[in-house]
């Protein structure tokens, strides 16, 4: 499992990933679980994001690679 500092940097990065890509505003990140080990692998939340006024809850796994979001799927909750 990533550290505390790389995994404050997963999950800053997965919460930009959401508003580049979707316009979502993360009100809150909760990480389930990390496979992330240099730069690649799995990190898996649990989210409450706002879009367009309207908020949702969701379980997120963000997919890494070489240290970047590469992509993402979604589940609402």
């Amino acid at each position: 499992m990533a550290d505390e500092m790389e995994q404050e940097e997963l999950v800053e990065m997965a919460k930009d990933y959401l508003q580049v890509t979707y316009g979502e505003d993360t009100i809150s990140m909760d990480v389930l679980k990390s496979t992330v080990t240099d730069g690649s692998g799995v990190l898996s939340v649990r989210c409450t994001v706002s879009w367009r006024g309207q908020r949702s809850d969701w379980r997120k796994e963000f997919y890494f690679e070489n240290g970047y979001v590469a992509n993402m799927s979604a589940r609402q909750i």
